[in-house]
């Protein structure tokens, strides 16, 4: 029995890095002893009418980690990778209690599974580079992940050099704008407020966009912890900044500016609406994330 098991699970994976699994498949391979491999188990909803995008995006990196598994030199029968989605095993979701996807589980080749047996994707993201790296402190199993060559980031280069090439030859004649301290100044913001939203740590760990809960509809954009964060909270932050470095700037113009004084009072009530507001909304957002922060202004 045990090895008919091993036999066919190695079959499929022959064929395709990720094996889809319904539910007879799933308790027979998967749940049901004897089993001397572990199974690495992905819990999704692929299917356009769930409208779930942070599946989508979680099966790409997976895809990558079973491909790097497959093809790699240590590949053995001890570890398999393998899919149920919820439109092809929904009595699996009922059976195990689930109510979210993607979800990722590990089921030992001994025993049951355990609390950190389940990948915790909120904190972490769902990066093949993070899923191998659990997979390692579940299993012992080293993978070494390998992304397929993506050219979009050389071919974007190569473009803007082109266009900026091209526009400095068109204007060779008079190249004034080079020395443009405003432009400058803003392209340096642009770059400070995508830096301090965060969006390299989204890069890096790949957190999702948001989080529906399946119980109630509701959609979270800010995450409750202070070691993690959502996508669209990075680009909130960059929102408020962004507006608060306005007010500053309206602020500085009207105590440096030498027009009317009615005008200028009215620019200096605009700067210090928008900082005053924007900063105590930021300041409540620092609070929701780092619980017990004594301080707040205006927005609890």
């Amino acid at each position: 029995m045990l090895a008919e098991k091993v036999e066919q699970m190695m079959e499929w994976s022959s064929r395709r890095s990720m094996i889809r699994m319904n539910g007879d498949k799933f308790r027979r391979f998967v749940k049901a002893p004897p089993r001397n491999y572990s199974v690495i188990v992905m819990f999704t909803a692929l299917q356009p009418q769930r409208q779930c995008s942070v599946c989508r995006q979680a099966n790409e990196e997976y895809q990558v980690l079973a491909n790097s598994w497959r093809y790699s030199s240590a590949f053995s029968n001890k570890l398999f990778f393998t899919v149920v989605d919820y439109d092809e095993g929904a009595d699996v979701f009922q059976q195990l209690n689930m109510n979210s996807a993607p979800t990722f589980m590990h089921f030992p080749a001994k025993g049951k599974p355990k609390r950190a047996d389940t990948f915790d994707l909120q904190r972490i993201g769902f990066a093949s580079e993070q899923l191998a790296k659990w997979i390692a402190d579940r299993t012992d199993v080293q993978i070494r992940v390998f992304r397929p060559p993506n050219y979009s980031g050389t071919i974007a280069l190569a473009l803007l050099v082109s266009l900026v090439g091209g526009l400095l030859y068109l204007r060779r004649n008079n190249l004034e704008f080079i020395y443009n301290k405003t432009g400058w100044a803003m392209a340096a913001l642009c770059v400070v407020f995508a830096m301090t939203s965060g969006q390299m740590w989204n890069h890096i760990r790949g957190p999702p966009y948001a989080h529906k809960n399946p119980q109630n509809g509701q959609v979270s954009y800010i995450h409750g912890s202070s070691q993690a964060q959502f996508v669209a909270e990075s680009h909130i932050i960059l929102l408020l900044n962004a507006a608060i470095t306005m007010g500053m700037v309206l602020l500085n113009e009207a105590a440096t500016s030498k027009g009317e004084v009615g005008k200028r009072r009215i620019i200096c009530l605009v700067g210090l609406g928008l900082v005053v507001f924007f900063f105590s909304f930021l300041l409540s957002i620092f609070r929701s994330k780092y619980h017990g922060y004594p301080y707040s202004f205006l927005i609890k």
